[in-house]
């Protein structure tokens, strides 16, 4: 039970985007072992930022 619980919690932290600092550490290890990774307060700020720019409303 306790298995199923943590494939569930996965799902979740993947759907919500709580683990994409985990999946970009991953991501750069593997394509990017030579250059030094955002630190997880940067990634978090890169990654608003990159969200709210530009106009998001119709009026």
């Amino acid at each position: 039970m306790t298995s199923g619980i943590k494939r569930i919690w996965k799902v979740v932290r993947q759907l919500s985007g709580d683990d994409a600092y985990e999946r970009y550490i991953e991501h750069h290890k593997e394509f990017h072992p030579d250059e030094e990774p955002l630190s997880r307060e940067d990634f978090f700020k890169q990654w608003q930022e990159n969200k709210w720019k530009g106009v998001k409303r119709c009026c």
